[in-house]
């Protein structure tokens, strides 16, 4: 059995150390934000949060995930208290079909934790290998940029009550 750390709590997996991480989060876990696009690593639909890297999770097994810290859409927040990523999408309406939208927020989340500044470039640059062709790439460069401000107002309003 493998014991996995996934939104911050230990999960223990009955799956196959070979087993893909998407097919354990979806099938053993009930965590379906990440979602089955081309089991390739190819389009990006799968994309989960690996110790602050976005991997593709239909491509990676579990062996190579034990002792980790995995972050799916669900840890980033809840339906009734979303995450400033998740309230910036939803602000923007930057969702259109919504299937490419949960790996597209997890790379975007992983990039500003590591960039908080990140430029227009960068961020296309990390969005890079998500398909999408619903045509509201605008409105998720302005949700990027709307979380990235979020993000940096409550870290400088964390510093100045210290």
């Amino acid at each position: 059995m493998t014991t996995l750390t996934i939104n911050g709590e230990s999960r223990s997996i009955k799956a196959s150390p070979d087993t893909p991480l998407l097919y354990v989060l979806r099938d053993e876990l009930a965590l379906n934000a990440a979602k089955y696009g081309c089991g390739l690593g190819q389009c990006g639909a799968c994309t989960v949060i690996v110790d602050g890297k976005a991997i593709f999770s239909c491509i990676t097994p579990v062996m190579l995930l034990e002792g980790r810290t995995i972050t799916t859409l669900e840890g980033l927040g809840s339906p009734d208290a979303p995450g400033p990523m998740q309230r910036a999408f939803l602000a923007e309406q930057a969702a259109q079909c919504g299937y490419c939208i949960p790996g597209m927020i997890m790379r975007a989340q992983a990039l500003l934790n590591r960039d908080p500044h990140a430029t227009d470039e960068s961020i296309k640059g990390e969005l890079q290998p998500h398909l999408c062709r619903c045509g509201t790439h605008m409105r998720i460069l302005r949700a990027i940029r709307r979380a990235a401000e979020e993000m940096k107002l409550k870290t400088a309003d964390a510093r100045t009550r210290r």
